[in-house]
């Protein structure tokens, strides 16, 4: 699936010509280093992701909780989720 992705002027000139001196185009350019930044990332992703599924309990007030980054006893004091 194709979306744009809007980003600032610097890093479109930065994108463009990285692609042109490494004879690429800026799709290919952009695609591998979201893809190196991920695995250079990929600790902090994991525990980004540990830490949500290790707040949501399942239950709607932990989801609310994790969205709203307020604790559950917050959410109680503030009239709760109905």
């Amino acid at each position: 699936m194709t979306a744009p992705l809007k980003v600032d002027e610097a890093a479109v000139a930065i994108a463009t010509q990285s692609a042109h001196f490494l004879g690429m185009t800026k799709k290919q350019f952009v695609s591998e280093a979201i893809t190196a930044y991920s695995e250079s990332r990929r600790r902090d992703i994991e525990k980004g992701v540990h830490a949500a599924l290790g707040a949501l309990d399942g239950s709607r007030l932990g989801a609310v909780s994790y969205l709203s980054g307020r604790s559950p006893e917050r959410i109680e004091e503030l009239g709760g989720i109905g």
